[in-house]
């Protein structure tokens, strides 16, 4: 039996632990240090971190995103997500008691049926960070961690047909091409961080 002491103390190493991964971001631009100095405020202040009742309890709560990429060929895998209607990375909410990175392996195993295989430029930390007002019924906030995953195309054989209709690569610079109303409203600010960060040549 857990006591209340014990319960604390483990919330407490938790967010310690979120802290760390947060301030190891290095933002990209203002929103993007905008954003991390209002997560690093939640977690200070004690706000409840994790979702515990679908869709919006409570209204702000952690999740996390895995951009898989194919770093040889400059390209990325989103997803058609029914619900939202868009294109998005994969990802999920971080349930109680789990970290960022096992809620990445978690997700990535049941939505894309493949191991996650942390990419080499920001390994098992994330790479970018966004607060975002989701739209339509259950509307609520996501604190978003997007983690980098490496994968060949071959790689995805399969994927959760329940959540998306189809899963496709878009090269880096087609993403910058493609509307901004079509995917997660960070996409474009996400890739250009990320062509800046893959290596040329």
């Amino acid at each position: 039996m857990t006591t209340p002491g014990a319960s604390h103390d483990t919330d407490r190493s938790f967010r310690r632990r979120l802290m760390d991964l947060v301030e190891g971001i290095s933002p990209w631009d203002d929103q993007e240090r905008g954003h991390v100095a209002v997560v690093a405020e939640w977690i200070t202040r004690g706000s409840p971190l994790h979702r515990v009742r679908k869709p919006d309890v409570p209204d702000q709560h952690l999740v996390c995103y895995f951009v898989v990429l194919d770093e040889a060929h400059e390209q990325l895998l989103l997803v058609a997500h029914r619900k939202a209607g868009l294109w998005l990375p994969s990802g999920g909410h971080v349930e109680p008691g789990e970290e960022p990175w096992d809620t990445v392996v978690r997700e990535c195993r049941e939505e894309l049926r493949i191991g996650a295989r942390p990419s080499a430029l920001s390994g098992t930390r994330p790479f970018f960070l966004t607060v975002t007002r989701t739209r339509g019924a259950g509307e609520h906030t996501d604190v978003s961690l997007w983690y980098l995953l490496q994968a060949d195309p071959d790689d995805i054989t399969s994927f959760d047909s329940g959540e998306f209709e189809t899963v496709r690569w878009f090269p880096l610079r087609q993403v910058l091409t493609t509307p901004v109303d079509t995917l997660d409203p960070h996409m474009h600010r996400f890739t250009r961080k990320l062509l800046a960060a893959v290596p040329t040549g």
